[in-house]
């Protein structure tokens, strides 16, 4: 039985990947962690959480000591890590924050997945959700980016998001881990913290 960790799971993009992955894969046991920040909300969840399949744990990711009790416990062999702060202006005011739970939330998770593996990689896989900010900013005539885009960021947050991709992408390198990274734009839709650009 696959046991896949979804950090950042009671926010806007991960309560609908949550969701997806707890109704369309029964075998699977989805272990939802979030530290239920601003942005999370348990709401959000309400209509799996009794699901046998689904288990909640509240943890920050920057709390090592719990995030290893947790892979352990779980058996955990798949990470789906979306946890992120991920508000421009936020990171404006208070860069630290984001390089702490970006960079330094990452990291923890990384070390964990390593701890519980040992180069054991077989049907394993850390998979990181960054963003397209990482690249920069676009002018209205500009190409659109791609995977080949030289790194840019612009903002704290971005430049967070940015470290956190490199230290994902060394671990793979260096520690052989099965690492993919993706860097979507923007999302929008139900549940969508009204911070952000059209809920507001």
């Amino acid at each position: 039985k696959r046991n896949i960790l979804v950090t950042g799971g009671a926010g806007f993009i991960g309560s609908h990947l949550v969701r997806l992955l707890v109704n369309k894969y029964p075998e699977y046991h989805i272990i939802n962690m979030d530290v239920l920040t601003y942005a999370g909300n348990l709401e959000n969840l309400k209509d799996i959480e009794h699901k046998e399949n689904f288990t909640f744990v509240k943890c920050d990711i920057c709390d090592l000591k719990k995030v290893k009790t947790i892979f352990n416990e779980y058996n955990i062999d798949s990470v789906i890590h979306l946890a992120a702060e991920s508000h421009v202006d936020r990171s404006i005011a208070d860069p630290l924050a984001f390089a702490k739970t970006n960079i330094l939330g990452t990291m923890f998770l990384l070390n964990a997945f390593k701890a519980l593996w040992q180069n054991n990689w077989h049907e394993k896989r850390f998979y990181h959700v960054s963003t397209d900010e990482v690249y920069g900013t676009l002018e209205p005539n500009d190409p659109a980016f791609t995977e080949e885009t030289p790194y840019a960021p612009n903002s704290p947050y971005s430049a967070s998001k940015a470290s956190a991709d490199h230290f994902v992408r060394a671990y793979g390198h260096t520690f052989k881990l099965p690492v993919v990274i993706s860097n979507c734009s923007n999302n929008y839709g139900p549940f969508q913290f009204p911070e952000k650009l059209i809920p507001l």
